[in-house]
Order: C-alpha cells, then sequence, then structure tokens
C-alpha cells in the first residue's frame, strides 16, 4: 500500500472517497466540515440535525459529491468525544475508513486530520498512516486467485492544508513502521511447514540485505561448539535444524553499548514429550510472533535510520515429540552454565530464550528486552488486552508501558519478588523449568531472569496479545504483529 501525505484544499482534492472525523455533539461546523458543508448544500448540517448521525464512536454516513467537488464520495465517521482522542483513536478512525472503501471495492481513499487538530500534528500523522497500513494487510499468499476477489486498497492519502514540518516525514514513518509490522504479520501467517527455522533465518537474511543490516545464523554445528544446549535440546525431537538468528543495526557510536531485543521464534510447538490437546494446536505456527515482531522491529530501526546501535536476538526451533525428543525429567545444560529440570516439555520457550538472553547479556547491553508468547497464565491475568511486562529495574518497566501507550500495544507490570524464586527449586538440577499453576506468568519470568545478570532487563509476555479475532479496525483475525511498533517506539524513544 502506498501511504502519503497531500498538501490540498478540502474540495480540490481528487479521490474516491474522502474521510473526515465528526465529534459526538458537533452543532456548529468549522474547519473542514463548513467547507464541505457548503460545497453539498447544507448535507452534513442535516444529517446532524436529523440525529441519523450524531459522530458517536462507530457512527458512519457516506454522502456524495457534486460536480463543484474533487471528492466522489465523503465519508463521515463518529469519533465519539472529543476528551478522548489519542493517538489510539486516530489509528483506528484510519483502519475504519480502509473497511469502508474495502466494501464499497474502492481501490484508494482519502484521510483529513482536520478533526484532530488539538493533538500533535506529526504523532496524529504517524498514527493515520499507521492504522490505515496496519488495515489494508491482508495475507492471502496461499491463496488462488479468483476474477471475484474484491480489489485491495493500494493507495491511501493523509490530506491536510498546510505541511506543517515533519507531518509529511511523520506519514512515512508511520507507513514504514506499519510495513514491518505487516512482515512480521506476514511471517506468524505462514504454517509451520513453510516458515520452519530454516526459513526465518532466511527471511531474515533477505530482508537484512534489503535495508542494510549486519547479520549471523548459527546453525546447529555452530550452536553446539558455542554451548547453546537449550536451544539444541528442544529441536531434539524435530527433523527441522534449529537456528539463532542475529541481526545488528550500527547506527550509534563506535563502542556505545546496544540496546538488544530477543524474540521467541518457535515456529512450531506441538508440546515435545508433553502433547498439547488436539483443538487449536494449529494456532501454535504463532509461536514464533516474539521472533515475528524482532525481525519486524530490526526493519524499521534501520529504515527510520535509528541513532543508536541495537541488536535483535531469534532463537528459532520446533517443539515436536519422536523418540529423539526431549523428555519429561530430563537435566539439560544452558550456555549460562546452569542446568535445569524439565517438568513439562512444552515449556519450551524459555529454554530457547535462556540461551539467547545469556547470549545478549555478553553483549552488555545497555538494556535487553524479549517478548515471548510464554504462557497461558498471562491470558488468565489480562485476557487479550494487554502483554505483560516484568523486569528487574522499574525505570525500564516504566519505559515499556509508556512505550505501549504510544503504539497502542498496551503491556502491563506484574511483579518479579524473589519469593516466587523458590518455586523453581529442583533436587536434581539449578532449576527447574516450571514452577506449578500458581503465578505461572511470574515463574516463568523469574526463570529467564536467571540468565540475564545484572544487564537491565524486561520480558513481554504476549500470549494473550499476538493474534486473535481481529477486533479493532486496524486488524485482521489471525497474526498482529505484537509488539513490533511498541518496540519500535521503545527503540526510538531511548535514542531520543
Amino acid at each position: 500500500m502506498l501511504v502519503r501525505y497531500v498538501d490540498v484544499e478540502p474540495l480540490k482534492h481528487e479521490t474516491p472517497m474522502l474521510t473526515v472525523g465528526v465529534l459526538e455533539g458537533t452543532e456548529t461546523l468549522t474547519g473542514w466540515l463548513a467547507i464541505l458543508d457548503t460545497a453539498l448544500g447544507g448535507a452534513i448540517r442535516r444529517a446532524l440535525s436529523s440525529g441519523d448521525f450524531r459522530g458517536k464512536s462507530g457512527d458512519e454516513l457516506v454522502l456524495y459529491g457534486s460536480g463543484n467537488t474533487g471528492f466522489r464520495r465523503l465519508l463521515l465517521l463518529g469519533l465519539g468525544q472529543s476528551d478522548r482522542l489519542d493517538w489510539e483513536s486516530v489509528r483506528r478512525t484510519a483502519g475504519r475508513a480502509i473497511r469502508v472503501a474495502e466494501r464499497m471495492r474502492l481501490e484508494s481513499l482519502s484521510i483529513s486530520l482536520d478533526a484532530f487538530s488539538d493533538i500533535d500534528a506529526t504523532s496524529t500523522a504517524q498514527a493515520a498512516a499507521e492504522g490505515a497500513a496496519l488495515a489494508g494487510w491482508k495475507f492471502r499468499e496461499l491463496k488462488t486467485a479468483s476474477s471475484t476477489d474484491p480489489p485491495e486498497v493500494t493507495a491511501v492519502d493523509i490530506v491536510g492544508v498546510d505541511d506543517i514540518t515533519g507531518v509529511s516525514r511523520a506519514v512515512e514513518t508511520g507507513a514504514k513502521i506499519a510495513v514491518a509490522t505487516n512482515f512480521a504479520r506476514t511471517l506468524q501467517s505462514r504454517p509451520g511447514n513453510v516458515a520452519t527455522p530454516a526459513h526465518l533465518a532466511e527471511e531474515a537474511e533477505r530482508m537484512a540485505a534489503q535495508v542494510g543490516l549486519d547479520i549471523t545464523v548459527f546453525n546447529e554445528r555452530r550452536l553446539r561448539d558455542e554451548g547453546m544446549h537449550a536451544i539444541l535440546a528442544v529441536s531434539r525431537g524435530s527433523e527441522e535444524e534449529a537456528r539463532l538468528i542475529v541481526l545488528k543495526h550500527n547506527g550509534g557510536a563506535d563502542g556505545e553499548a546496544p540496546l538488544v531485543l530477543v524474540g521467541k521464534g518457535l515456529t512450531f510447538d506441538a508440546g515435545g514429550i508433553s502433547l498439547k490437546p488436539p483443538k487449536g494446536m494449529e494456532d501454535m505456527k504463532f509461536d514464533m510472533s516474539g521472533g515475528a515482531a524482532v525481525m519486524g522491529a530490526m526493519q524499521a530501526i534501520a529504515e527510520l535510520g535509528v541513532p543508536a546501535n541495537v541488536v535483535g536476538i531469534v532463537p528459532s526451533s520446533e517443539n515436536l515429540p519422536s523418540g529423539s525428543a526431549l523428555k519429561p525429567g530430563d537435566v539439560i545444560d544452558t550456555l549460562a552454565g546452569k542446568t535445569v529440570e524439565v517438568i513439562n516439555t512444552d515449556a519450551e520457550g524459555r529454554l530457547i530464550l535462556a540461551d539467547a538472553l545469556h547470549y545478549g547479556a555478553r553483549l552488555e547491553p545497555a538494556a535487553m528486552v524479549d517478548c515471548a508468547t510464554l504462557t497461558g497464565s498471562v491470558v488468565i491475568a489480562l485476557g487479550h488486552q494487554a502483554a505483560a511486562v516484568l523486569g528487574n529495574r522499574e525505570d525500564l518497566v516504566d519505559e515499556l508501558v509508556s512505550a505501549g501507550e504510544s503504539s497502542g500495544e498496551r503491556c502491563w507490570p506484574l511483579p518479579l519478588w524473589d519469593v516466587y524464586r523458590e518455586q523453581l527449586d529442583s533436587e536434581t538440577a539449578d532449576l527447574l523449568n516450571v514452577g506449578g499453576r500458581p503465578a505461572g506468568a511470574i515463574t516463568a519470568a523469574i526463570f529467564l531472569s536467571e540468565f540475564v545478570g545484572e544487564v537491565p532487563w524486561a520480558h513481554l509476555d504476549i500470549a494473550g496479545t499476538a493474534y486473535g479475532d481481529g477486533k479493532l479496525p486496524y486488524q485482521r483475525k489471525g497474526a498482529y504483529g505484537f509488539p513490533t511498533r511498541m518496540l519500535i517506539h521503545w527503540v526510538r524513544s531511548r535514542a531520543g
């Protein structure tokens, strides 16, 4: 999708459909609404006075232009109360516009920012571009094309009457962030027989060459030489070889401590010997969502030229049952030198992350953040509205909460108290890989904390937010790309 900023007068812009937001309780028309209403002979005023359109959130009305307008259709979208407008409402409004255009089989449209004049102009423009490009994404690469397929929206103009410094650049930024998120969504959506660990590595190499990232891929021989026995232990039950992908963006000063992003890349999780129930197991292709998000974030970080050194690390394997698979009760080594008694082979994500996090800690980063579809417990705690964030530095956790609010990918803190550590005590090894049902999301994070040392670190459990039914206007059923945008926002904020 092509998303661009256009500086143009309301009546002169040629477009199949112009979208304008209307606040709830609007009585006096101003700005674009007043100009458009005059051109349409008072049609907007009549709609408001009739009560058919009130500007409530979710309201929509299509009017048709005349010979003296450049637009053929005028889409009015209700925004609700003015005190509730924020960047996320801008994203959702742009997404709603795309959905209406799809229903009307339009290939292009325009979105006015006029109704959001009380919000920072550049942030509004970025959010509008994000919402439009996110809403336009659709995973169709494995479907046979048909002449009856509806046309896709391929072009969106974000329009205004003043090219305030930075607005057009903000639209470009939003579009790049959305494209990177859509890259992650595409990787998530590919089934396990396509998106193998080797495939993820190949996609990372292709993307790195395209945007100028340095990349190193560890095969199983390299993993064994490095001592990454936990990743190899999880991979034992599969014929697909494991990989560790390391992406580097050298945007900061030489020798400057990097920011490290780590994402779980479990391309299919059957649970291993601790086999999952069959119902819904097809969704376990999404168990690599954290790795996809890190790859997407690294793409945008490179394309945006973020002035920081950033490293993205994606441990990737499959978790399948076989005669050679990891067994409950086995004790495995890790890169950190700690031994782990495996009580449940379905708690494998924390094992591959253990080696990846310790590898990241050796880089002596300024801060390290991991994201993973790690536990079902987090869905019980927070539902599908927010990820859990846990960390060893309160200020880092606060930064991620703030980045989540700004990006529309929310997270909320859970405690990482030492008292939970005793649930991981083992009679046989240094620690267990599970701590029982109580506080499952917390004890999983406690396990990960054993492998980061003194590095400032935070963990995002995205099991409830990585994919779903697509209830937001810019989502579709399936992959969300969460938390690609949050990670990008956090890195850009850190880089100033």
